[in-house]
């Protein structure tokens, strides 16, 4: 099977939940593409793919960013960076206050990576584009190179790509 009728038929594993958390929002569930193997190794490839080796270290946003960026980070040997919600971390270096579509929340981040390194954030969706802007900031603040980030799903008309500023941005699946 090709890569792209792959990543096709991984795409058509994310199920669209209306009214989730909250009425308006529209959730995008990836947990049957992350039960599909085939599904969810190309998906990961596929989020990598244009940061081929530029990296030492993947950072993935809590909680579903997490498993994306485990699993990228062990197919490069990279290292990997938590970006935790408040209160889960023992020793946190930054916070970052964000809003969300449906409220606020708060990252933070521990100083464990060695200034300098480069860094591949991670994420499963972007939508107002508050949760990856704060996680770059962070990341950035540690003396850490953001050399980009990557997302899984992109949600147009919320305003999350202009968050990014400047910031080179990989989208595996839009819409």
């Amino acid at each position: 099977m090709g890569v792209s009728i792959a990543l096709q038929r991984a795409e058509s594993l994310i199920a669209s939940i209306p009214d989730y958390p909250k009425p308006g929002v529209l959730f995008r569930d990836i947990a049957p593409l992350l039960a599909d193997g085939p599904a969810f190794d190309v998906t990961v490839r596929a989020l990598i793919e244009p940061f081929a080796g530029d990296f030492d270290v993947v950072a993935g946003v809590d909680a579903r960013g997490f498993i994306l960026a485990g699993a990228a980070a062990s197919q490069t040997k990279a290292g990997f960076l938590p970006v935790r919600k408040k209160g889960k971390l023992a020793r946190p270096a930054f916070s970052a206050e964000y809003e969300l579509e449906y409220g606020t929340a708060t990252l933070q981040v521990q100083n464990d990576v060695k200034a300098g390194s480069k860094v591949l954030l991670i994420d499963d969706v972007l939508a107002t584009g508050g949760t990856i802007s704060a996680a770059a900031k962070m990341i950035e603040q540690l003396g850490l190179e953001l050399i980009g980030v990557a997302v899984l799903f992109e949600i147009d008309g919320l305003g999350g790509r202009a968050k990014l500023e400047d910031r080179y941005l990989h989208t595996v699946f839009k819409g």
